[in-house]
């Protein structure tokens, strides 16, 4: 038996916006919670560090079990959840798998746009003083403030973006009832039709 209790998932590449219009989404719908993967890695870097990619690798993998157990514990409770990441064709299965197994619905808010666009986006916002340094960095530790952002070694480059947003299936992902919504330009994004179709799924 369906449980009248959501999901909403936002996917898409970096610089679509997922983090934003989940905000918006958020104070139109103030019964979810937001459940972000990004989140929790910053969490464990912070509190762990890492000298490697392979640590940060590690670390990583961490984070997503953790995800996975907090989402689990959600549905125990019976908690409506919103949660925003590029997520791809790896993640699909187990999400699949525990929106089945405690009878979850799920909305999905596809992002999509011009690769070149996102790609400005994502250097902009790497560059920025909000984005934590564990994302653009080989070796980090909390102590690592000082940092010129503009040397950091682990930024993205064009190539690497491409193959992402190529290769990942992000344009492909769909977990339930599903809407794209083309985001390469921010001043043509109907948020009230988005509002509205989620409002009619609810």
């Amino acid at each position: 038996m369906k449980k009248d209790i959501k999901v909403y998932a936002f996917v898409g590449p970096s610089g679509t916006g997922k983090s934003y219009m989940a905000n918006i989404i958020i104070k139109n719908f103030p019964e979810l919670r937001l459940l972000s993967p990004d989140d929790i890695k910053e969490k464990f870097w912070d509190k762990y560090g890492f000298d490697t990619l392979e640590q940060k690798e590690e670390l990583i993998v961490r984070a997503w079990n953790t995800y996975y157990d907090e989402m689990e514990q959600d549905f125990l409770h019976g908690k409506s959840l919103i949660s925003d990441y590029p997520f791809s064709l790896k993640q699909k299965p187990i999400l699949e798998k525990l929106t089945k197994q405690y009878g979850y619905q799920v909305c999905t808010i596809r992002l999509i746009g011009q690769i070149e666009v996102l790609f400005e986006r994502q250097k902009q916002r790497d560059l920025d003083d909000s984005r934590h340094l564990g994302h653009i960095l080989t070796s980090y530790h909390r102590s690592d403030s000082k940092i010129e952002r503009k040397n950091a070694d682990n930024l993205l480059d064009y190539t690497e973006f491409y193959k992402r947003c190529t290769q990942r299936g992000y344009g492909e992902f769909d977990l339930g009832d599903t809407i794209e919504v083309d985001v390469s330009d921010y001043e043509k994004i109907e948020y009230p039709k988005i509002l509205q179709w989620l409002e009619d799924r609810v």
